[in-house]
C-alpha cells in the first residue's frame, strides 16, 4: 500500500453552524464513513517495472502493445537481421574476390539491368512489407474502440505531473517524485519499496479501471513534456497550447512505470509517472474515495429524489382527499 499524505485537520468554525448546515455535514461524514477505503498495492517485480539488465523490450499489457511486440520481434528484427547479414557478406566477398591481388585486372562493366532492377525492386517491396502493417498499428493507437471510456487530463509541468478526471466530479492529483529517505527533509513523506523503484516512487498515482478504454488528453503547462509508460506502449509528447490524445485499455491489474521523455530542463530526469490499474468495483472505491463521483450517479440520485417526492406529493394529496 502506498500511504498517503495526512494532511492537517482544518481549523473549527467560531460560530455554530445553522441546524440546516448541521444535518448536512453530519450526512456528508457519515456517507464518508460509509465509503469503503482504498488500499494501494505493491509493484510487481518485473511488471511495469525496470528490469535489471534488461536487452529486450518489456512486457506488454495493453492489446496495441502486444500488436507492436509482435511487428517489433516477428517482423522488423528478421528483415533486419538478413539484411545485416547479407551486407556483411557482400562486403567480405568484395573484399576477397575483388582485391588487387586476386583480380588484378578490374572488369569494364558498368552497367547490369538485372541487378538494377533487383537491387531496386526488393527494397521497395521490403518497404511495402512493413508499410502496411505498421500502418495498420498506428491506425490501432488513436482510434479509440467503442464502450465505457474514462477520460484523464494528463499536463506535465516543470517537474511534476497533474492528473484530472474530468468525468469524475473533477478530481485533480498534483504527482511529485518521492524523495529517499536520506534525502527528505524532517516529517516529509519519502520512497519506500511499496511505492516503486529508486526514482520512479511518487506521492499521488494515476488510477485507472482495468478492462476499460482509458482515453488520454494530453498537454503541457510550460514546455515541451513527454508523457511515456513502456509497458501500455504509450509515449506522446505534452506541448503547450495542444492537447494530444491516446487510449489505452489494460485488462492486468498492476502497478506501471514510466517518465518523462522529452528534455525539459534540470529535473528533467526526475519527473516518473506510475499509473495503477484496480478493478472497476476499486477504481470507483477510489473515486469515491478522492471525494469524486461515477458519471450517471448524480442523475439516478436526482430521479430517485424525484420519486420521492412525487411519492410525498401523492401521500398529501389522498391524506386530504381522505380529511
Amino acid at each position: 500500500m502506498a500511504p498517503q499524505t495526512e494532511l492537517a485537520p482544518a481549523p473549527e468554525a467560531e460560530l455554530a453552524p445553522a441546524p440546516d448546515v448541521e444535518s448536512d455535514a453530519a450526512a456528508a461524514a457519515a456517507t464518508a464513513e460509509e465509503a469503503p477505503a482504498f488500499e494501494y498495492a505493491e509493484p510487481t517485480e518485473g511488471i511495469g517495472t525496470p528490469v535489471d539488465g534488461g536487452m529486450t523490450l518489456p512486457e506488454q499489457v495493453t492489446e496495441v502493445g502486444q500488436d507492436a511486440l509482435w511487428f517489433h520481434n516477428a517482423l522488423l528484427l528478421p528483415i533486419i537481421t538478413v539484411i545485416s547479414l547479407l551486407v556483411l557478406f557482400l562486403l567480405l566477398w568484395v573484399i576477397a574476390r575483388f582485391n588487387r591481388r586476386s583480380n588484378p585486372t578490374p572488369s569494364k562493366t558498368t552497367h547490369n539491368t538485372f541487378l538494377e532492377v533487383l537491387w531496386t525492386l526488393v527494397p521497395v517491396l521490403i518497404l511495402v512489407g512493413i508499410a502496411i502493417p505498421s500502418i495498420n498499428l498506428l491506425q490501432a493507437q488513436y482510434n479509440l474502440p467503442e464502450g465505457e471510456t474514462v477520460t484523464v487530463k494528463v499536463t506535465g509541468n516543470q517537474w511534476y505531473w497533474t492528473y484530472e478526471y474530468p468525468d469524475h466530479g473533477e478530481i485533480m492529483l498534483i504527482s511529485n517524485m518521492l524523495p529517499e529517505e536520506a534525502d527528505a527533509q524532517e516529517g516529509q513523506r519519502f520512497r519506500t519499496d511499496a511505492d516503486g523503484p529508486r526514482l520512479l516512487g511518487v506521492d499521488e498515482r494515476m488510477v485507472i479501471p482495468a478492462g476499460t478504454n482509458v482515453r488520454f488528453l494530453v498537454t503541457a503547462a510550460d514546455v515541451i513534456h513527454s508523457f511515456a509508460v513502456p509497458a501500455f506502449w504509450t509515449k506522446i509528447d505534452a506541448v503547450p497550447g495542444r492537447l494530444n490524445e491516446r487510449w489505452v485499455r489494460v485488462d492486468r491489474p498492476g502497478v506501471y512505470f514510466g517518465q518523462c521523455s522529452e528534455l525539459c530542463g534540470a529535473r528533467h530526469a526526475f519527473m516518473p509517472i506510475a499509473v495503477e490499474v484496480v478493478s472497476p468495483e476499486d477504481f470507483e472505491r477510489w473515486v469515491l474515495a478522492q471525494g469524486g463521483s461515477m458519471p450517471g450517479a448524480e442523475a439516478e440520485t436526482s430521479d430517485d429524489a424525484a420519486e420521492d417526492t412525487a411519492t410525498d406529493t401523492s401521500a398529501a394529496e389522498a391524506a386530504e382527499t381522505a380529511s
